[in-house]
């Protein structure tokens, strides 16, 4: 877990509490705010491959992040829970914010290897119109827009209030 720690850190974000660990499909449903998992001696790790260990954190440090990584301060805002976690022994984190140079809304999704952060989704919505950029091949994982899930490939599609990130 301390891979997980360690990415946090390298990006400025402060976590609330400890890592817990959760049921992959029990997390990605949630698009409230998760609990902070209860502080214990050390970190949870995930006891099979169902499982999520994650973090809960403070909304202001992914601002920071934010600002510091696409270099406009205020360019792209949260406006639900971000996510951040390891999934089958790799690290992930899905941000969603308001693009206020384009008035939409957007998220953003990043997969940590050894070469650093490489970002795998970039989907754009407002009610008219979505547009998406995937890179999730090789991953577990797709965004799901109108109950329909895309896993790769550039282009646009029907308008939404909300895209998730999912298992595939």
């Amino acid at each position: 877990m301390s891979r997980l720690r360690n990415i946090l850190v390298g990006a400025g974000i402060a976590t609330v509490g400890a890592v817990g660990t959760k049921v992959a499909v029990d997390y990605f449903r949630n698009r409230g705010e998760e609990e902070a998992p209860p502080e214990i001696e050390g970190d949870k790790e995930p006891q099979s491959p169902e499982e999520i260990a994650y973090v809960k954190v403070e909304p202001s440090s992914v601002q920071k992040f934010l600002d510091a990584s696409f270099g406009k301060a205020g360019r792209y805002v949260p406006n639900r829970p971000p996510k951040i976690f390891e999934y089958q022994d790799r690290q992930y984190m899905v941000i969603w914010a308001k693009d206020n140079d384009q008035d939409k809304n957007q998220m953003l999704a990043f997969a940590y290897t050894d070469k650093g952060r490489e970002m795998i989704a970039s989907v754009g919505y407002t009610s008219d119109e979505t547009d998406y950029n995937l890179e999730l091949d090789g991953t577990p994982f797709a965004i799901e827009v109108n109950d329909k899930k895309l896993t790769s490939g550039k282009g646009k599609t029907a308008g939404t209030n909300a895209v998730d990130f999912v298992l595939e």
